[in-house]
């Protein structure tokens, strides 16, 4: 409305019906001049003014000036008893409470759209009772009929819409507390539409299938047609982060990388659990960033109430485990390799020999590997030119060994070599081999050189691989002795 007004006029009232409808409406009604509205707004345009918007915000007295201009005819009871007045007297007397500064901007386009001519306005506003109670008012006026001309009657209608607006900002403020949670929340959060996912289940479960977990196996293409069917609807800011999306544009149009590879057990696991009816679900999962890196999460899934019929709304929580699964790796590694060569360790040839053994893998050659002179390099040059050799004779072995047969590090400076499914010819090869990229190894290193003794031993008909090890031990400790390094022995 306006920040201040003129006082009323000392015009006595029509008589008549019209007079008990005005003071009996159950809305606050307000009778107005708005004549030297009309004035002011004439003398402007003469003076050449076209945009009254901006020239009226350019100076606040040209807004507060125009309300001024505006002066009190009447008012009904509703009125009265909305502002908590006695009587017009004091309801005009204190228009400067009711009418506060937050008013400017909506004034400001009640009198654009008095200039452009429609003969009406209307805004939604803050006003104030006498007693300094804040009311949003919803506010409309119309010049009456018969004073187009001038403007000198002009019907204004408030509504108190406090209780209405009041609930639209809680509303609102719900609405923003919610989104930020979903938007800064510390794990990676996706709304997404599962509803095509679910018709392909259901296209499956209508041609008779009901062992669906047989079914997946044998069509594999299904998971990647599921995947593809995963229609991303939202995703917050960590979930941009995390998968170095820079906005989630980007992360929807490259969605197949990170839908992908190794993300296709657990989700093959996740539509068993769907087709079985369990719409919650937790799991390790498998995603990609958008750089490449494969990336470990714990996923809680979700189909949101409501849209139990169609899954047309599903929440994922992501939270990442990289880092953990990263540790788990490392120390199971640990738990099975050598830190310094990183060959496998003696505990992993003792398991894995027992395993070929129950297995009964047929033939089994295992070539035993000693470095010589490790003991000579200690004394001499140090143990860390020892470590050094161990070092480099890892690094050899590696290089040397395809699975599926496998060396490790089974003493200090002893290897063995487990080769499955191979006779000695596969071994001596195996020899040739490290032999050769022994040679190869020591052309790089001048102060310390590495050398290996080494037998072979394959297993024959019902012997135990324990004893096939200690054969090909004999076996490398008699070439050890014979100084013969490049001409293993054979047990």
């Amino acid at each position: 409305m306006k920040s201040s007004l003129a006082t009323s006029s000392n015009e006595p009232r029509p008589a008549g019906d019209a007079t008990s409808m005005f003071d009996l409406a159950p809305i606050s009604l307000w009778v107005e001049d708005y004549s030297g509205v009309k004035i002011q707004f004439e003398e402007w345009r003469r003076h050449g003014i076209t945009d009254i918007r901006s020239y009226l915000a350019a100076d606040r007295h040209r807004v507060e000036h125009c309300a001024a201009l505006i002066r009190v005819v009447d008012v009904n009871k509703r009125t009265l008893e909305l502002f908590e007045a006695e009587d017009l007297i004091r309801l005009v007397a204190n228009l400067d409470k009711i009418f506060s500064g937050e008013m400017f901007e909506s004034h400001i386009d009640e009198l654009v759209q008095l200039w452009d001519g429609g003969g009406s306005f209307s805004s939604q506003t803050v006003n104030y009772t006498l007693s300094g109670r804040r009311m949003d008012i919803r506010l409309n006026g119309t010049v009456l009929p018969g004073y187009e001309n001038d403007w000198a009657r002009v019907l204004v209608s408030i509504d108190d819409v406090s209780e209405h607006e009041a609930a639209r900002r809680a509303l609102a403020a719900s609405d923003a507390y919610a989104r930020g949670l979903f938007d800064h929340s510390p794990v990676s959060l996706w709304v997404e539409d599962f509803s095509s996912v679910k018709k392909l289940i259901d296209d499956v479960r209508a041609c008779g299938i009901t062992d669906f977990r047989t079914f997946t196996d044998v069509h594999p293409e299904f998971i990647d047609r599921c995947m593809s069917e995963i229609r991303i609807i939202e995703v917050n800011q960590e979930t941009l982060r995390i998968f170095r999306a820079t906005e989630q544009s980007e992360l929807l149009l490259r969605k197949h990388e990170v839908f992908r590879d190794a993300m296709r057990r657990p989700f093959c696991e996740q539509l068993v659990d769907l087709w079985s009816g369990k719409l919650m679900q937790q799991r390790e999962v498998v995603n990609y960033s958008l750089d490449g890196d494969e990336l470990h999460f714990l996923m809680q899934f979700s189909v949101l109430p409501g849209h139990e019929v169609d899954w047309s709304l599903v929440q994922v929580a992501l939270t990442d485990i990289t880092a953990r699964k990263k540790a788990e790796a490392y120390l199971e590694f640990l738990g099975m390799h050598d830190v310094l060569t990183k060959l496998h360790n003696r505990s992993f040839y003792d398991d894995e020999l027992a395993r070929l053994q129950r297995s009964r893998v047929s033939p089994t050659t295992i070539v035993m590997a000693d470095l010589n002179g490790l003991k000579a390099t200690n004394d001499e040059f140090g143990h860390a030119a020892g470590d050094q050799v161990l070092r480099r004779a890892g690094e050899i072995l590696m290089a040397a060994v395809e699975l599926p047969a496998k060396a490790a590090r089974i003493g200090g400076d002893e290897f063995a070599i487990l080769m499955p499914g191979v006779d000695e010819r596969a071994g001596q090869t195996m020899v040739d081999n490290i032999l050769r990229l022994t040679e190869l190894n020591n052309q790089y290193y001048g102060r310390t050189e590495v050398s290996f003794a080494m037998g072979i031993a394959t297993a024959r008909p019902g012997e135990l691989l324990e004893q096939v090890a200690k054969r090909a031990d004999a076996a490398m400790y008699e070439q050890k002795r014979s100084k013969a390094p490049r001409s293993p022995a054979s047990a």
